[in-house]
């Protein structure tokens, strides 16, 4: 039995009615056009992110990525940022006119008016400070506003389910897990390239390496493609039928929707397990610093692209290299599919072992197994995993 005082009933019970509320309220929004709902969300989200973004350029040391530092021009971006605090400031103009709430316009103008009074600051910190501890705000800023111009349109003008709105139950969660796994870089390093640098010290071949480097780039790309792909289908597929390995995996197939903010929602410690297991071979062979960048752009946008609520079928090219709709049948919780597709990238590991799963017609229905209930929230689903199961 339970005991509480009256009063920390009271708290508990407001918190999760301030949960409830803010999902109710922002979530499986109707964005059709007429009402200013769209200005409002585009005058609350480029605002907020325009006044990340000036922080950003008060405090570069401590909030910008040192590997990125050495390529950033600081008047390009001065002039993209004041390009977003002038479209954030316009729509919530009109949103103040059109929406039936002007409280969302008029913080998206706020917001946009303190980008602009911080946005006056100097990136002048050396481009590279390893030694310094930073969050990778940048980082998260510049992929979300990329992202978001690019899939967003996509999924509207060719849907694989048209009903499903933009902000739709769930990408609260899924934006926080975007937030945590661009902007917690230094962390994740930490647990993964950090152990592999301090294991492989002095245990691996020079010239091997060196020999690996010298290839042309085109080709080491496809090599890594092959390499870490054989060992993330191991790791994906022992995190599906490990039992304790599979809470954590649960986190990631608990969304009901399928888009390109769904490929976020992933626990901190599978997030560390895959990373290790990429990273470890590219380490051990030696790729050239090129090569890898190459790959890691290419997979980071490949991974998102499997996940976005699109209708493409590729009817050749689906069995070469995962498609959306080879992935999203990895994310079907009917009854034939699960278990299957585990390759990120060559659906030929599936084919090799026996796991490819691939009809003549899309997935319909997303979701964990009906034996797993995986909690709501980023803290429950982080806590998930160490339960005792009842």
């Amino acid at each position: 039995m339970i005991r509480y005082h009256a009063a920390g009933l009271v708290v508990i019970q407001g918190q999760r009615n301030m949960t409830d509320y803010l999902r109710e309220r922002f979530e499986d929004v109707d964005l059709t056009p007429g009402q200013g709902k769209i200005s409002a969300t585009i005058a609350v989200g480029l605002g907020l992110l325009s006044l990340l973004g000036g922080f950003c350029f008060l405090f570069p040391n401590l909030l910008t990525t040192p590997e990125f530092r050495a390529f950033y021009s600081a008047d390009v971006l001065r002039m993209v940022l004041f390009a977003g605090i002038a479209v954030a400031f316009c729509a919530g103009f009109i949103s103040v006119w059109r929406h039936q709430d002007p409280r969302y316009g008029l913080a998206g103008m706020i917001m946009a008016c303190m980008a602009a009074l911080l946005g006056s600051g100097r990136i002048d910190v050396p481009p590279m400070d390893g030694r310094s501890l930073y969050a990778g705000l940048d980082y998260f800023i510049l992929t979300l506003l990329v992202l978001a111009l690019v899939f967003i349109p996509m999924e509207r003008i060719y849907p694989k389910d048209p009903q499903q709105r933009v902000l739709r139950r769930g990408w609260i969660t899924d934006m926080k897990y975007f937030l945590f796994s661009h902007v917690g870089l230094q962390l994740i390093s930490f647990f993964t390239v950090i152990p592999i640098q301090v294991f492989l010290h002095d245990k691996v071949d020079i010239g091997f390496q060196q020999a690996i480097a010298s290839q042309p780039l085109w080709l080491q790309f496809i090599e890594i493609l092959i390499v870490v792909d054989l060992g993330s289908y191991w790791i994906h597929r022992a995190f599906h039928e490990v039992p304790w390995l599979w809470k954590f995996h649960a986190v990631h197939h608990s969304t009901q929707h399928m888009d390109w903010l769904a490929s976020s929602r992933l626990h901190v410690v599978e997030i560390v397990a895959n990373r290790f297991v990429g990273y470890l071979p590219i380490f051990i062979l030696g790729f050239s610093p090129s090569a890898v960048y190459a790959y890691l752009v290419f997979i980071s946008f490949h991974a998102i692209f499997i996940h976005a609520n699109v209708r493409f079928r590729f009817p050749l090219l689906r069995w070469v290299i995962a498609t959306p709709e080879f992935h999203h049948w990895h994310h079907s919780s009917e009854d034939e599919a699960v278990d299957k597709n585990y390759a990120a990238f060559l659906p030929l590991y599936d084919k090799l072992f026996g796991t490819l799963h691939m009809p003549d017609k899309l997935a319909a229905r997303y979701g964990t197994r009906a034996s797993t209930q995986v909690p709501e929230g980023v803290v429950q689903q982080f806590t998930f995993p160490f339960r005792r199961s009842s």
